[in-house]
């Protein structure tokens, strides 16, 4: 099977970054080792002695006769959802920095808002190659765009077969097709962001009716003397994992606007140089 230049190129930009595959699961057992020994740790419980040691998870002590005495040990009563709402965290802040860095490194060197009214500038003045300079010292991905395009230009500029409208023909096609390699490695990894924004506060939502299950439980099964400690402690894992689910949902809709808006901010000043060759092209041309 043949594969083109192109789709290599798009494949090796798709390839790049973080792997969720990869690096969820393993996120996933960094989640419930917090959990265990470090929201489990003895030393968060009432008792601590009576607990042992490494995590009350491993305790002989029932469940309703571990107190928590600090906040990690509050947290750790949320029950079974929250290694996967601290994982869901972990990954929404591991994803952030990766993105952060790569909109970084894709934004290039110097002030981006400089680079396109230098490179708008030397196109008015039809002067190609001192634009693709620029570029050359833009390394982003504005520039990888707009120096494809201008060596697009540079190139039909010499070309005696086509006339003018097939020359902006290519020369549009040349762009959107830089454009495409591009936007891969800008849009990796934003899916994960979404959906654990949308996610998380489902699986909350799931951790505040098993606690409130189990609350209503302790209400109902003691006749005629409901047994309090059951009962609180049902109340406090369903807000546990609400507050969890929430906080996490918070920040991932945050961060994922935040970077959306980032990449929107490279799309639009790509499509306003692009616009700016070919109006060039067709007033030199």
């Amino acid at each position: 099977m043949n594969v083109s230049k192109n789709d290599e190129q798009v494949v090796a930009r798709k390839a790049g970054g973080l792997n969720p595959a990869v690096i969820i699961p393993i996120l996933f057992v960094i989640g419930v080792c917090i959990y265990l020994f470090v929201l489990g740790n003895p030393g968060n419980f009432k008792d601590a002695e009576k607990l042992g040691s490494g995590s009350v998870a491993f305790s002989s002590v029932e469940g309703k006769d571990i107190h928590p005495e600090s906040f990690l040990g509050i947290i750790y009563k949320g029950g079974v959802i929250v290694p996967i709402l601290i994982t869901f965290m972990i990954t929404v802040i591991v994803f952030s920095f990766e993105r952060y860095f790569v909109l970084g490194k894709a934004a290039g060197k110097g002030n981006l808002d400089n680079f396109v009214v230098q490179v708008r500038s030397l196109l008015n003045q039809n002067k190609i190659d001192e634009a693709l300079e620029e570029c050359d010292r833009q390394q982003g991905s504005v520039g990888n765009v707009v120096k494809e395009g201008l060596t697009t230009y540079k190139a039909l500029s010499h070309d005696t077969t086509l006339n003018k409208e097939q020359k902006m023909v290519a020369l549009n096609k040349a762009i959107e097709e830089a454009t495409t390699l591009e936007m891969p490695m800008l849009e990796k990894n934003m899916m994960i962001l979404s959906t654990l924004g949308t996610v998380a506060t489902l699986i909350a939502l799931l951790g505040t009716v098993i606690g409130m299950i189990k609350a209503f439980f302790a209400l109902g099964s003691g006749g005629g003397t409901p047994d309090a400690a059951a009962l609180s402690t049902g109340i406090s894992e369903a807000l546990i994992n609400t507050a969890l689910g929430i906080g996490t949902s918070a920040i991932a809709i945050i961060l994922y606007n935040f970077f959306t808006s980032k990449i929107d901010g490279l799309t639009y000043k790509i499509d306003e140089i692009a616009m700016s060759i070919q109006q060039s092209f067709a007033e030199f041309n």
